[in-house]
């Protein structure tokens, strides 16, 4: 009986160690041969880990090659570095990522390699910020800056910068040689040429000068039309081309050091010229296209339920971390509020995501109707904002096109209804109804935004100077409604 159920133990054995042996793989599993890998298998690894590698090193670098579209949209309107800053009027024409047409815009490429670059305010209801390379945060002017709006001026730093720096300056320091200044003259009282001036008057030069400022010069190009988007680079190999370039330009920021090792796999790295074989360049603008679109999911798609002020409407968040400038959370930085931001929008300070009532903005998002359907550029929709919408300074409702990210570009040339401007004589104490669509309603085309058939379309709401019912719930707007 003992030697019975022996072989009985040993044939068993042998038919399930026979049996493991002869199983399929499953399907897409990796092959290996007595612990090896087969040749397929060593290509299809190498193949994956290239693509993940690339979609994460896309994602995470996005928001650098994003500001590098601003700063060539600005040279490609002559608007050089360290020698014109940029004013504008904005609207439809100008093409950058939610850009608005509440206040008009000043801009310029401030390259601190040559030395530390001053930015001189006068006092006056300036809004603005400087961002590094990256989109990292340098410093707030204005408003919600240390000069609270009474002027000043204020310096900017390079990441080489040794000693103490002067006195009487408001101080940022960068990581990176070349910076974004954007900057916002709030319209008072309607008044846009009131604002431009206020923007011609901000003074920008090189710290060495400081006795006798070489100013840079003011361009205003509000009439031209322009593209200050990575939209012809973000599902290409122009995309690592621009980073490549980027990153050979600037010094490595010690945080990223990880995130360089990625690029580096990918053979992107500082001081070396960037040559992609076949394989590698297909993988790179296949990594391209995964990745953006991984990007609008979380921006249009997101499944967090922190995006929602109210759980019964659908505006949404469009910042996800209050009051911090690069995303940080106590856990770490929070890569999905990261993704979102930078997919829809550029720019960053503490002061934008803030919420709490006083100086500031804030800036809520909706994709879909009342019914959870996504906004389509072929139906029409009423949108009822209760009044007085709860705002110290004025607020806005803009539409923009999902594909660019911009204003919708249309025959009317309007993207934005403004409580300044279109709705200036509506009254503020009964419900105002507001309409987005292909046709305009009877009677109500100056409160009305025209779309495109075939296109999908989102808007924001944003709030100047909010006061507190615009946090505590008690202040709501209604939905999308479609009209029929």
């Amino acid at each position: 009986m003992n030697r019975f159920l022996s072989l009985c133990v040993a044939a068993a054995a042998a038919v399930l160690s026979t049996g493991c042996a002869q199983s399929p793989p499953a399907a897409g599993a990796y092959v290996f041969e007595r612990g090896y890998p087969t040749a397929d298998t060593s290509r299809r690894v190498r193949d994956d880990v290239d693509f993940q590698r690339a979609v994460t090193a896309y994602r995470f670098w996005y928001p650098t090659v994003s500001v590098e579209g601003v700063f060539n949209g600005k040279r490609t309107a002559g608007i050089q570095d360290n020698q014109a800053f940029s004013i504008v009027a904005a609207g439809p024409r100008q093409v950058g990522f939610t850009l608005n047409s509440d206040t008009p815009y000043g801009s310029g490429v401030v390259d601190v390699s040559q030395g530390p670059m001053v930015i001189e305010l006068p006092p006056g209801p300036y809004i603005g910020l400087v961002n590094d390379h990256n989109q990292g945060w340098v410093q707030d002017l204005g408003l919600p800056g240390p000069d609270q709006g009474k002027g000043g001026k204020h310096l900017v730093l390079p990441p080489d910068y040794q000693g103490d720096p002067p006195a009487g300056y408001f101080v940022g320091r960068s990581k990176s040689f070349k910076n974004l200044l954007a900057l916002r003259a709030l319209p008072v009282g309607g008044n846009v040429p009131k604002a431009l001036d206020a923007l011609r008057a901000v003074k920008i030069y090189p710290l060495s000068t400081a006795a006798q400022p070489q100013v840079l010069k003011v361009v205003d190009t509000s009439a031209q039309a322009t593209d200050s988007s990575s939209l012809a680079w973000e599902d290409n190999i122009a995309f690592w081309q621009q980073l490549s370039k980027v990153i050979s330009a600037e010094p490595l920021v010690p945080q990223y050091l990880p995130m360089y090792g990625l690029l580096s796999a990918l053979g992107i790295e500082r001081g070396k010229p960037f040559n992609p074989d076949a394989r590698m360049k297909g993988i790179l603008e296949k990594a391209a296209r995964a990745g953006r679109d991984q990007l609008l999911v979380s921006a249009f798609d997101s499944a967090r339920a922190d995006r929602k002020n109210w759980p019964d409407r659908q505006w949404e968040w469009v910042g996800l971390v209050p009051g911090s400038a690069q995303f940080e959370t106590p856990a770490g930085i929070d890569l999905e509020a990261r993704d979102r931001w930078f997919a829809q929008a550029i720019v960053t300070s503490p002061a934008m995501f803030r919420r709490s009532a006083g100086a500031g903005s804030l800036y809520w998002m909706s994709v879909r109707d009342a019914k959870g359907v996504y906004l389509d550029g072929g139906k029409n929709y009423k949108l009822t904002m209760p009044t007085p919408v709860p705002g110290k300074l004025f607020w806005s409702v803009t539409v923009y096109d999902t594909a660019t990210r911009s204003q919708v570009q249309t025959d009317q040339d309007k993207g934005a209804l403004r409580s300044l401007f279109e709705l200036k004589d509506a009254p503020t104490n009964a419900p105002l109804d507001l309409y987005v669509g292909p046709t305009a309603p009877p009677g109500k085309e100056s409160r009305w935004i025209k779309t495109t058939p075939g296109k999908g379309w989102f808007a924001y709401i944003r709030i100047y100077g909010p006061e507190q019912a615009a946090f505590d719930k008690s202040w709501a707007p209604g939905d999308f409604e479609l009209v029929k």
